[in-house]
């Protein structure tokens, strides 16, 4: 049996302690929240009856010995929660992102592989249908070689709470969902971004709430990104619209369950444009893993049976990190900037 603490009781560990309730071999012992009371409220929301509640993970340390730590606090704590956690010795699954900086990100990754301990990262929305289903399309050729990427994000959420006071709150608290989305669908890494963003006088956030960002990758694609979480009415969905272009024809994913593909044929003599003819999605096989939270949470469990990497450990995800403070820079300096890991 693994035992395994949740540290942060908010309204994400709700989506965490439903996935972790259907491992099997996986016991909660401990919940810490800095609200000893919200920490014991979720407790008895899921009948964890046994579980140790503190208010640190010190605490849970000290008294459950745990082999895993789930993070699921703001990301202003997550350096501290992570280094303590793979300083004893267990292994680590955080919410995203993985870091409030890039050199943070770095340091907790060395950290990780210096001791052979796992660091990573829930990056769930790779993990839904949707996603998987494009990436097999691309993977398959179904439109050719990507030539480029384009994704809408509009929303208007009032989460309330730290994320309304938070800088650069769309870049670096949303947008890496679908800067990791557009990194698994290409198969590419970016290497360079520009970016502009702003925040309307409409919006009810701080600031950084509106954003436009024009990635090159390395395989000679582009992608850009336009978002906003203060755009009321036609709002898009969580996952973005998008438009896939490649070397046969292009690909329209509403972001909920239509999708459209079409297929040209050359243009003949004296025609001005090409014929198209519409094309189907393939099915999905055994290794497109799905589930959302509950998929990321199954591949890190498997990982620390003796499985193979997850595909969002640290390693990688701090590419899709990368994307975040490279749009953030050229947001702050008005540069085209490089992206290095």
């Amino acid at each position: 049996m693994q035992r395994a603490v949740l540290v942060g009781c908010g309204a994400m560990s709700r989506a965490w302690l439903e996935a972790a309730q259907t491992i099997e071999g996986l016991e909660i012992v401990g919940l810490a929240d800095i609200d000893t009371e919200r920490a014991s409220a979720r407790a008895a929301e899921f009948g964890l009856t046994g579980a140790r509640i503190a208010d640190s993970l010190d605490a849970l340390l000290t008294t459950e010995h745990p082999d895993i730590v789930f993070d699921v606090t703001v990301p202003g704590a997550r350096h501290d929660i992570v280094a303590t956690a793979l300083a004893a010795g267990c292994d680590v699954l955080s919410e995203k992102p993985m870091a409030a900086s890039l050199d943070e990100a770095r340091d907790l990754v060395a950290r990780a592989e210096a001791i052979g301990k796992l660091y990573v990262v829930v990056q769930n929305r790779r993990y839904l249908e949707g996603v998987r289903r494009i990436r097999r399309a691309v993977t398959e050729g179904v439109i050719g070689d990507i030539t480029s990427l384009h994704c809408d994000f509009f929303l208007a959420p009032h989460f309330g709470g730290f994320r309304e006071e938070m800088a650069h709150v769309l870049l670096l608290d949303m947008a890496i969902h679908t800067f990791d989305a557009a990194r698994l669908m290409s198969g590419a890494t970016p290497v360079s971004v520009y970016c502009h963003e702003w925040n309307p006088k409409s919006s009810w956030y701080a600031e950084g709430s509106s954003a436009a960002a024009i990635f090159e990758l390395d395989s000679g694609a582009v992608f850009t990104y336009r978002g906003s979480w203060c755009a009321d009415g036609l709002m898009t969905s969580w996952e973005s619209q998008w438009r896939l272009i490649g070397t046969k024809g292009t690909l329209l994913w509403d972001g909920h369950d239509g999708v459209k593909i079409e297929i040209a044929k050359p243009a003949g003599p004296g025609q001005f444009f090409s014929e198209v003819a519409a094309a189907e999605l393939p099915p999905l096989d055994a290794s497109d893993r799905t589930g959302g939270h509950l998929g990321v949470l199954q591949d890190f469990i498997a990982a620390t049976r003796g499985g193979p990497l997850p595909e969002t450990v640290g390693t990688e995800n701090i590419k899709s990190l990368a994307m975040v403070f490279g749009a953030i820079e050229s947001a702050e300096t008005g540069r085209r900037v490089d992206i290095s890991i």
